[in-house]
C-alpha cells in the first residue's frame, strides 16, 4: 500500500472562478503508479471548493449564475459586520460543495464519467494563489 501526497498550485481570478484541474490530477495519478486505490483532493481554506461538472462553456456560465442566484450579493450578512474582507457570500457558497472530493482509481485511471471533469471553484471576492492537496492511496 502506498500513500502519496502531491500539490496543485493555482492562480485564480476569484468571484466564482471555475478551473478545470482534471489534467493536473490525471498527471499525478499516472506519476503515482497506483493502479487500484483512491485519491482525495482538498482545498485548505474556507472560500474554495472541489467538485465535478461537465466543463463546457455554457454549463460553466450556468453554474456561476446558479451560485449568484442561490446566495445573493445584495444582502446584509452578519459575517461582513465583523470582517473587513466582506466575503460572506464566498464562505456560504463554498459550504454548498465542500473542500474535498474523493475519486476511485481503477487500472491506473480515475473512475470519471465521459462528461465529468474535476474542478476547483474559487468563491473568494478577490484573486488568490491556491495550493490544493492531493492524497493518493492504493497499490
Amino acid at each position: 500500500m502506498k500513500f502519496i501526497t502531491e500539490y496543485i498550485k493555482l492562480s485564480t481570478k476569484g468571484n466564482i472562478d471555475i478551473i478545470d484541474i482534471t489534467a493536473e490530477v490525471n498527471k499525478l495519478v499516472g506519476k503515482s503508479k497506483i493502479s487500484d486505490g483512491i485519491l482525495t483532493i482538498f482545498v485548505p481554506g474556507a472560500t474554495g471548493a472541489i467538485a465535478t461538472i461537465e466543463y463546457e462553456k455554457g454549463l460553466v456560465k450556468d453554474t456561476k449564475e446558479m451560485f449568484l442566484e442561490l446566495i445573493k450579493e445584495d444582502k446584509d450578512y452578519y459575517h461582513n459586520l465583523s470582517h473587513a474582507a466582506g466575503n460572506a457570500t464566498s464562505h456560504l457558497r463554498a459550504t454548498l460543495l465542500g473542500p474535498s472530493l474523493t475519486i476511485p482509481i481503477t487500472d491506473g485511471e480515475m473512475n470519471l464519467g465521459v462528461w465529468q471533469q474535476v474542478v476547483f471553484i474559487d468563491f473568494d471576492n478577490r484573486p488568490r494563489e491556491r495550493e490544493l492537496v492531493v492524497k493518493i492511496i492504493g497499490k
